[in-house]
């Protein structure tokens, strides 16, 4: 892992922080020797990411909020602040992929919710860490897309979580605009499939009993011929979080072994 000698000391706040990308960007940021605020919609999940995480006594935040929630949103921006005085770093990650299903056949709720989550919840995070990063006049945000967000033939039968993650892409394009003024970048990372629970879901969503033939099927799609790991988004957020991308904002930054090439 490069080491970013400018993250020493910062305060990363991450969403959906108790697993996958999450939990392997707080391992990043802790590595880098910064103080994590990590957020989760699952106390139970934290507590398990905890017992994962290395952490030096006080450099590590645990807050249950449901991201779609603007109360909870500020009291998780409230409380990083409180233990930390700062936030340098907003991994605005926390996303879900709702069902696999052809658009006419969608329930509206599981719309709704992958909506509230993937979209909302974004929006309500820039609302409230924005704010303080002004007042520092810096930071760096990153929030969650996908390679879905860029383009729309995915394969699966996703279409909400594909809109909500090109609103993700248009989100972070608009604040990056408003922010530049007071020194504070924000940009958009855009996986293939990753390693983790949720594309274990979308396989089996995509070919009920068959996961690991639609897995390979998924990866056969991708020049470097496998998924990406966690590690290799959380080695990304790292270089938009530190200094060495100091003169990047509004990017998009694709992390798909060239799938989208």
């Amino acid at each position: 892992m490069t080491v970013y000698e400018d993250l020493a000391g910062k305060v990363a706040l991450i969403t959906g922080g108790a697993g996958g990308i999450g939990l392997a960007a707080a391992k990043a940021f802790l590595a880098q020797k910064c103080k994590v605020a990590l957020v989760d919609i699952s106390a139970q999940a934290l507590a398990r990411a905890v017992a994962d995480l290395d952490a030096p006594k006080g450099s590590l935040l645990t807050l249950t909020a449901d991201v779609s929630k603007e109360d909870d949103v500020k009291t998780y921006v409230d409380a990083t602040i409180r233990a930390f005085g700062a936030i340098d770093v907003f991994f605005n990650n926390a996303g879900i992929e709702g069902k696999v299903a052809p658009l006419v056949k969608q329930e509206m709720a599981d719309v709704d919710r992958v909506f509230a989550i993937n979209i909302r919840g974004i929006y309500l995070g820039l609302k409230y860490v924005l704010p303080v990063m002004y007042a520092q006049k810096s930071g760096s945000v990153i929030n969650t897309s996908s390679v879905a967000g860029l383009r729309a033939g995915s394969g699966l039968s996703i279409s909400p979580y594909i809109t909500s993650k090109f609103a993700v892409t248009g989100l972070t394009r608009s604040a990056a605009s408003e922010s530049a003024p007071y020194g504070v970048r924000v940009n958009s990372v855009h996986p293939s499939p990753v390693n983790t629970g949720m594309m274990r879901r979308l396989e089996e969503g995509a070919a009920p009993g068959q996961g690991e033939q639609a897995r390979q099927r998924i990866a056969a799609g991708i020049p470097l011929g496998r998924y990406a790991e966690a590690s290799d988004i959380a080695d990304a957020v790292l270089f938009l979080a530190s200094d060495a991308s100091r003169f990047i904002t509004g990017d998009q930054l694709r992390v798909d072994g060239g799938e989208l090439n």
